[in-house]
């Protein structure tokens, strides 16, 4: 890749490995090459900044988040929580983080399960965290990320409020990593995000690797909702249904 490099791609390249070289080490032990959007969420991460991940469910949103637990393992004593919106989530996130980092570096609070709650890396859902907060708990001690998987919560009309409250008494010092495949309007809540957070980048990506089908069931037969003729850009109904 780098013989077909210009020489100045080659210069912006090698200036890029010198001043962000945690992305570069992180990047490295990949397997694949980081999608544009992935790239520019680790840059504002090792750059000191929050960000807003919105990108289609299946993009690699979650490669943000592990970078995000890289950067923290960097850090002597630095913590961070992942939070999620429901238990089963939760689980499912520590079970992976303690295939990779192993059960000593990893922790798990759900309103039932309390394990290893002093590790450096602890997953939990919003509401313990938002407990957390109100109670000063001395868990927050050297708390630097904390990512908020399925941010959209935010709009929920029942629990909506855990994550504004989140989001606002988060000490000043932690960065945020908002990760959301449902958010309509990225921009403006970025831009609340800034105001509360302080800076924040808001990356969008509308890239869907995995391509998106509707169909419906007729009689037993599984039929395309919308016209496949090459219309299907214009969400035209499937003629066989009208």
């Amino acid at each position: 890749m780098t013989d077909q490099l210009s020489p100045a791609e080659r210069y912006a390249a090698s200036r890029s490995r010198r001043s962000l070289p945690l992305l570069e080490s992180f990047a490295s032990g990949l397997r694949f090459d980081l999608d544009p959007f992935q790239r520019a969420a680790a840059e504002s991460l090792e750059n000191g900044r929050s960000v807003l991940v919105a990108a289609p469910t299946g993009a690699g949103k979650t490669v943000v988040a592990e970078f995000a637990v890289y950067l923290a393992m960097q850090r002597p004593s630095a913590k961070i929580f992942y939070t999620a919106p429901m238990k089963a989530l939760s689980n499912q996130k520590y079970a992976e983080l303690v295939a990779e980092y192993g059960p000593d570096e990893v922790g798990l609070l759900t309103g039932d399960t309390n394990v290893n709650s002093r590790a450096r890396m602890v997953v939990m859902t919003t509401e313990v965290l938002r407990n957390m907060l109100y109670a000063d708990s001395d868990l927050l001690r050297d708390l630097a990320f904390v990512i908020m998987d399925e941010v959209h919560y935010l709009a929920d009309r029942f629990r909506g409020a855990v994550w504004e409250e989140v989001i606002i008494h988060l000490p000043q010092t932690v960065r945020m990593i908002s990760l959301s495949a449902t958010v309509s309007n990225a921009e403006e809540f970025g831009d609340w995000l800034q105001a509360v957070r302080g800076e924040t980048d808001v990356i969008v990506s509308e890239e869907r690797p995995v391509p998106l089908e509707q169909h419906v069931i007729v009689r037993h037969r599984m039929v395309d909702l919308f016209d496949s003729s090459g219309l299907a850009a214009t969400h035209r109904v499937n003629p066989e249904l009208v």
